[in-house]
């Protein structure tokens, strides 16, 4: 079998063989982490904190880091405070000329910002601990537990929140040094997958006690399929460019006289407008007491009850708006015309029926534009899809893999770590993954 053949390829190259092994070392004991509670709680008080993330926002929040929100883990606080720091370090990039700089300066310049990020995340993490700590004992005792935490203890577990958070984020640096992949991305990954085993045998329960509910599980599963391939299509949508390379002579070797084409793709941005737009979400949520304020007037009542409600109204109208100029910041930043104007016209390459230089690039400009605005929408209509799957009396965590950011994470992820294997079974001149052609990862 194909698939037999390809496994015997991938455990000879000795590279790959040892990047997929330390891959799962890594995220075993991240998955480890997210089982050991946090000093002085006990489990058995937990039920509470588990009851609070079953719905909501806060339900987003324990997927992202693999249930260890809800068990009050080491690893509860999981990669988003390091995310949203990203997200920041990036918009001073926009704004600030010492950023910027920092930004042409190559592999010094990113090791600079990266440092920045993580001391941003440090900052992120002494804010968030204390949030979810004085959640967590109000959560506990409205059940009737007991987690009364001294100053001492509440300083105390929030060093270890914080240590474990950036434990996660070095894990996720490691895996992309040594593993496979985007670290950080895969720990994401392996988050939203932890409860998608759960998530469907709940479905199939829940459906069971119905009516016709068998049928209906089934129909729920096709169109998982169907949502999930235009996921995958959305991934890999391009628009080829035409690119005409005039013939140059060197020597006694002639060079160029081809057309190439360049492939803009519609979502150029991938996933990251919905983790931008989502690390966003949760942060008035959370200055907001983490929703325990649901019944208070004032701002706070207000977010609580309205931002923190994922299948509301107000919710999923900001996320979509979030999402479509996220989508246009992102691909601003990533795809650059006027870069590659240039680069065509030191090539001695031109558009066909365009002036090299400037009409070049503000050609280019102009289809990123019009390619970007579908592109958009379609990402922020599948991001609020499980809104409209819990209409249909889908269970909310099997609702959440009807789209929105655990569905483009889990395909986006998984085309490009199949692409990086891909590309290490190709260079050792083994077939590629697929027969139809190379694995088009988001990278492309």
């Amino acid at each position: 079998m194909k698939l037999i053949e390809t496994l015997k390829n991938i455990w000879k190259i000795e590279d790959l063989r040892k990047r997929l092994v330390t891959t799962f070392l890594f995220i075993v004991i991240y998955r480890f982490g997210c089982h050991v509670v946090l000093p002085g709680i006990n489990p058995n008080d937990l039920e509470a904190m588990r009851k609070f993330t079953d719905s909501g926002l806060m339900q987003l929040l324990d997927m992202f880091s693999g249930g260890a929100f809800g068990q009050a883990s080491i690893f509860a606080l999981g990669i988003m405070p390091y995310i949203t720091a990203s997200i920041v370090i990036q918009l001073l990039g926009m704004v600030l000329p010492s950023f910027q700089k920092m930004q042409r300066e190559g592999e010094s310049g990113r090791m600079k910002l990266n440092q920045y990020t993580r001391y941003l995340t440090v900052i992120i993490l002494i804010v968030q601990a204390p949030a979810y700590l004085l959640n967590l004992q109000y959560q506990v005792r409205a059940a009737g537990g007991q987690a009364e935490m001294s100053w001492f203890m509440m300083v105390f577990l929030s060093i270890v929140l914080t240590a474990g958070a950036m434990m996660i984020m070095w894990l996720g640096e490691k895996i992309t040094d040594k593993g496979i992949g985007n670290g950080i991305s895969i720990i994401i990954l392996v988050g939203i997958l932890a409860r998608f085993p759960g998530a469907v045998v709940q479905e199939f329960t829940n459906r069971l006690n119905t009516s016709g509910g068998l049928v209906m599980f089934l129909v729920e599963i096709i169109v998982l399929f169907l949502v999930t391939a235009g996921a995958v299509m959305l991934t890999q949508g391009t628009r080829k460019v035409p690119v005409q390379y005039a013939k140059r002579i060197v020597g006694n070797k002639q060079y160029g006289g081809a057309r190439q084409y360049i492939p803009l793709k519609v979502n150029a941005a991938n996933v990251m407008p919905i983790i931008f737009a989502q690390a966003l979400m949760f942060i008035p949520i959370t200055l907001a007491g983490f929703g325990q304020n649901q019944d208070a007037s004032g701002i706070a009542g207000w977010v609580s009850r309205n931002l923190g409600d994922m299948n509301g109204w107000w919710y999923n109208v900001i996320y979509f708006i979030m999402i479509v100029l996220f989508t246009y910041f992102y691909t601003a930043i990533t795809v650059r015309p006027t870069q590659m104007a240039e680069e065509m016209k030191k090539n001695s390459g031109f558009i066909p029926g365009i002036k090299p230089g400037k009409k070049t690039a503000e050609y280019l400009d102009s289809i990123m534009s019009r390619i970007t605005l579908p592109g958009s929408l379609f990402l922020g209509i599948v991001a609020i899809l499980p809104a409209f799957a819990r209409y249909f009396g889908i269970n909310q965590q099997f609702a959440q893999f009807f789209g929105g950011t655990s569905l483009l994470i889990t395909v986006g992820v998984v085309l490009d770590t199949l692409q990086q294997i891909e590309t290490h079974l190709m260079m050792h001149h083994y077939d590629g993954l697929m027969k139809s052609g190379k694995i088009k990862g988001r990278s492309r």
